[in-house]
């Protein structure tokens, strides 16, 4: 079943200073797709996946994170090196990034080699590279 309420909305301007419409002209869903989509959301950890972006949203940690993408295991004096921090800050954007699950760590003795968690978090790295890669050639 699709409910319809007429309602009109008009925003944003294109090129030529015309109007734009980037909202639908009359107010209508489609309530088996609402549903589903709604009974779906239900079943998701939102708060888990808008901690681990926010997480990335750093620039250190997107860094290290693309870091560790390129290579297995890093050691922290590595890391420190490739994103032009202390060991302090190195330790400490990795000490985060391994608090929520998105990394881990192993010691040998006096050195921490840090790498990603599993090979989700490598594959979500890479398609934000690859995308933010495609919105450059495509001028965005």
């Amino acid at each position: 079943m699709i409910t319809i309420k007429y309602s009109f909305d008009y925003r944003g301007e294109n090129m030529s200073g015309m109007k734009e419409k980037d909202s639908c002209e009359i107010y209508c869903y489609d309530e088996p797709k609402v549903r589903k989509v709604q009974h779906a959301l239900e079943g998701q950890n939102i708060q888990g996946m808008i901690k681990m972006f926010k997480v990335l949203a750093d620039e250190t940690r997107m860094k290290i994170a693309f870091a560790l993408c390129e290579e297995d295991e890093l050691c922290v004096c590595d890391v420190a090196n490739i994103i032009g921090s202390s060991l302090a800050t190195a330790s400490h954007h990795l000490r985060t990034l391994k608090q929520l699950g998105l990394a881990k760590y192993r010691k040998d003795g006096k050195l921490v080699f840090y790498s990603l968690e599993d090979d989700h978090v490598r594959q979500l790295v890479q398609l934000a590279s690859t995308h933010s890669r495609e919105l450059i050639t495509n001028g965005k």
